[in-house]
Parts: C-alpha cells; structure tokens; sequence
C-alpha cells in the first residue's frame, strides 16, 4: 500500500505541474495581446535578444557558410558538379541552417540570461514586489520578451541566411577558385 501511495503523489505532483505550466502559458500568450502592453521594456528586450546576439548569430552563420561550401565541393568535384555548390549553400543555408544557427545562438546566448535574471528576481522577492504594486508580473516580466522574440527572431534568421549565404561566396571565390559573378549566376539560376 505504501508503494501505490507514493506513485500516487508522483502522479499527482506531476499532473499538478502539468496544470501550473498550462496556466502560465495561457496567462503569457493572453498577456501579448491583452492591454497593458509595455512598449518601452519590449524595445529594450528587442535591443537585448535581437540587437545584441547579431555578432554571435552573423559570425556562427558566415563560418557555417564557407565550411558547408568547402564540405559540398569536396564531394561534387568527384564528380564533375561543382556548379552545384552556390545552389547548395544557398537552399542549405537558407532552409535548414539559418533558422538552425539563429535559434541555437539566441537560445544559448539570451535564455540563459533571461532564465538567470528572473530567477534571481524571485529569489530577491522583486517579483512579490511587483505583486505588491498592483503590476502583473507575467505582464512586466515575460510579455515584452515573448512579444520582442517574436519580432527579432525572423529579423535575425534572415541575417544569418544573407551572412551564411555570403560566406558561402568567399570561400567559393576565396579558396576554392570560383569566379565570383559565375557564383553569383550559379546562385540566381539554380
């Protein structure tokens, strides 16, 4: 009997977890579209998630570019396709990597820091303090940064296709020996 109970409570933990995570979410996603909606602290959020990852995202995304370019033509040139490559980099980096390499650099970089500030806001009961004020914390504190990924991570995405994809292209015509504007037919037609 003593062992159905404790599979109970761990049933009933988790179920209770669950149902706390549920409400969380649906309280976050109401909150984007319900007013108040805090214009000056999503455009700092903006600044700090999109802003601030483009040297991690740009440099990750261009380095990604001319290894997937060098990668590419080392196995087409045995076989006579290396006018493959710039179509290759660009449908790679564009449809799988870029999105792939901005979300990891984000999540890496700024859910970290956000998961570490507001951990410490709890800890420092500055979240009770919002509370105390009449200030929704859900609004305040995770809104803004929901609504400022939103807008930044498409913008950054499509950063990291034109870096990757520019990558691709010097260390086409860099090391590889392409001609430059036969790269960049190669990549329009293709």
């Amino acid at each position: 009997m003593n062992v159905l109970a404790h599979i109970g409570r761990a049933v009933l933990t988790f179920f209770e977890q669950t149902g706390r995570l549920a409400t969380f979410t649906a309280d976050a996603v109401t909150g984007c579209v319900r007013p108040p909606i805090y214009w000056t602290l999503i455009l700092q959020q903006m600044m700090r998630i999109g802003f601030y990852s483009l040297p991690v995202v740009g440099l990750t995304a261009f380095f990604t570019g001319g290894v997937l370019a060098l990668q590419i033509y080392n196995g087409a040139s045995r076989y006579g396709a290396e006018a493959f490559v710039p179509v290759v980099v660009l449908v790679g980096i564009t449809r799988e990597l870029g999105p792939v390499i901005a979300g990891l650099m984000v999540a890496g970089r700024v859910a970290a820091a956000i998961a570490a500030e507001i951990g410490t806001m709890r800890v420092t009961e500055q979240i009770d303090a919002l509370t105390t004020l009449s200030t929704n914390p859900i609004r305040y504190l995770v809104v803004p940064r929901i609504v400022a990924a939103v807008i930044s991570m498409p913008l950054l995405v499509g950063i990291a296709d034109c870096v990757g994809v520019f990558g691709g292209y010097v260390a086409s015509t860099r090391s590889l020996g392409f001609n430059g504007s036969v790269y960049m037919n190669n990549t329009m037609n293709g």
